[in-house]
């Protein structure tokens, strides 16, 4: 069976930037689905146009409203990389529909920097907060980020030198292979570019003077707004290792509390993903406020009580048991859970531990004791302060 739905990826030149037999697609295609701009580069085409729907989600409902005629569905660069792509190709059969990918925003950027796309983190921030990029700030590290508009790279600018990367130079490479390019360099501290909206940015990061780099997991307690009651760091990154984040994976954070251990899974694998069941309200907001500060805004943070709370929420990759532990909430979490999937359970009372100790006689897993103690001071010299000992149940599903 023949395609009937074509997505071309196109350049800032328009017609120019397409193979002739992308072009020979385009022109002879009865419906043609884009945005303004697309539609502008390609105006010579004669066809019916449709813009984008609002909602965006819609498209897809959109689309299968048009089978039985030739549609073209315009994107810029590469229409599988954040871009429309991704969404079609999950909605629609392969035999229907045919790709055909432009040079990206993030090949043109990285060639016109002499940058190896090899050793660069492609990251957007179209439509999504800037402290996305939180995560992958580090010494050296080279970022190219979609963004949103004219606006983006004084926000991004901003986010820099707020975290100690002021000196960081940044390249604003507007509408890359057209008529109309532009290239704009300074540094985070130093950015008053107004820009145009139709650009990319290519952040080459650099770590301010008298600052210490953030890690994307073991981030220290006091970067958390919290009560007190949070995973301390020593014991968050072995709750971290069983749980195993992955790439696109979904935790559930029951008693998410401050949302520690949810954050630095978000941070620990691009496009993992989150939900955190908390009851107290005070603690919800510390969890969103964490979330955005610290590079995981994606966390979705839920009011509820265990077990009931978990039904009807999409099935989990991992699950952190941080509090509500009772035999009840692990049934309805093991229930829940992939195949492959991993939970973990944390206690620190005799009665959270007599819980861990049943479910460990029942299903096996993993029984471990975890002891910390730091060095403090003791008058004038220095001694062992010993933390809270937890037992921690880990298990996976197979």
């Amino acid at each position: 069976m023949t395609a009937w739905l074509h997505i071309i990826g196109m350049g800032d030149n328009g017609l120019e930037s397409l193979t002739p037999a992308t072009r020979a697609v385009l022109e002879t295609a009865d419906v043609i689905v884009g945005g303004a701009r697309h539609h502008a580069l390609t105006s010579e085409v004669k066809a019916e146009r449709i813009n984008w729907p609002s909602p965006f989600s819609a498209l897809t409902e959109t689309l299968q409203s048009l089978r039985g005629k030739q549609v073209t569905v315009l994107a810029t660069g590469d229409p599988l990389w954040y871009s429309v792509g991704p969404m079609i190709a999950k909605q629609f059969a392969p035999e229907d529909t045919l790709f055909h990918p432009q040079v990206s925003a993030f090949q043109l950027a990285a060639a016109r920097m002499h940058w190896s796309l090899s050793g660069v983190e492609t990251l957007t921030v179209h439509g999504r907060p800037v402290e996305t990029i939180l995560p992958f700030l580090a010494p050296n590290q080279k970022l190219i980020l979609l963004t949103s508009g004219s606006q983006t790279p004084a926000d991004v600018a901003a986010l820099l030198t707020a975290r100690g990367y002021g000196n960081s130079r940044m390249t604003v490479l507007a509408h890359m292979g057209g008529a109309d390019e532009a290239r704009f360099d300074g540094t985070a501290a130093g950015w008053s570019y107004d820009v145009p909206d139709f650009h990319s940015l290519a952040i080459d990061c650099v770590l301010d003077t008298g600052n210490a780099p953030m890690p994307r997991v073991g981030l220290p307690d006091d970067v958390f707004v919290s009560d007190g009651t949070m995973t301390k760091r020593d014991i968050r990154a072995v709750t971290l290792s069983k749980l195993m984040p992955m790439r696109g994976a979904l935790l559930w954070d029951i008693g998410c509390g401050s949302g520690s251990v949810a954050i630095e899974w978000i941070r620990a694998a691009r496009d993992a993903r989150a939900i955190g069941i908390e009851r107290r309200a005070d603690r919800r907001a510390m969890a969103l406020e964490n979330a955005v500060t610290l590079g995981a805004p994606k966390l979705q943070v839920l009011d509820g009580e265990v077990p009931n709370a978990l039904s009807d929420l999409e099935a989990p990759d991992a699950i952190f048991i941080g509090g509500g532990l009772s035999i009840e909430t692990f049934d309805a979490a093991w229930s829940a859970l992939k195949p492959h999937g991993r939970l973990v359970a944390n206690a620190v009372t005799l009665e959270g531990e007599a819980v861990l100790f049943e479910l460990f006689h029942k299903h096996g897993g993993d029984l471990t004791r975890i002891a910390v103690s730091r060095a403090e001071p003791v008058g004038r010299l220095t001694g062992w302060r010993a933390a809270m000992p937890l037992t921690q149940w880990s298990i996976v599903k197979l």
